[in-house]
C-alpha cells in the first residue's frame, strides 16, 4: 500500500515558474563523514590509571581549583545515605494499612499522596463541567 502511494507521488508533476518537473524521493545516499574520517567512531582510551579510578570519584569535582573527592570506607558515610534508594510504599498500599499504626515518615507520605490524588480528582471533575 505504501509503495503504491510513493510510486504515485513520484509521477506527480510539479510546476515551478512554468517549467515542468517531477519530484522524487532521495534513495539512500552515502553518509557524510567528518574531517577525521572513521577514527572518531573508535572508543577512546582513558588516560587515568586504574589506581586513580579505584580511589577517587572521577568527574565529581565542580570547582576550578578543586580535586576529585576520594572514595571513603562505608563506615565513613552517614547512615541515611544507604536508605535513599529503598522502595517507598504506594498510596494504595498505605490506604490498606491502619493509619494510627503507621510510622511518622509513612504517615507524612500518606497525607502528601492523598492530598495530591484529591486535588487531581477535583481538577478532573471541574474540567468536565
Amino acid at each position: 500500500m505504501a509503495m503504491n502511494c510513493i510510486k504515485s507521488l513520484r509521477n506527480v508533476g510539479v510546476t515551478n515558474s512554468g517549467l515542468g518537473s517531477c519530484r522524487t524521493f532521495a534513495v539512500g545516499g552515502k553518509a557524510k563523514k567528518g574531517k577525521g574520517g572513521g577514527a572518531s567512531d573508535a572508543p577512546k582510551q582513558s588516560s587515568l590509571s586504574k589506581e586513580v579510578k579505584s580511589t577517587t570519584v572521577v568527574g565529581a569535582n565542580i570547582l576550578k581549583e578543586g580535586t576529585d573527592p576520594k572514595i571513603l570506607a562505608d563506615s565513613e558515610y552517614p547512615e541515611w545515605l544507604w536508605h535513599l534508594l529503598d522502595k517507598k510504599p504506594a498510596l494504595s498500599e498505605l490506604r490498606r494499612k491502619n493509619i494510627e499504626t503507621l510510622p511518622y515518615e509513612d504517615l507524612k507520605r500518606f497525607v502528601k499522596l492523598d492530598n495530591r490524588s484529591r486535588i487531581k480528582e477535583n481538577n478532573t471533575t471541574r474540567a468536565k463541567n
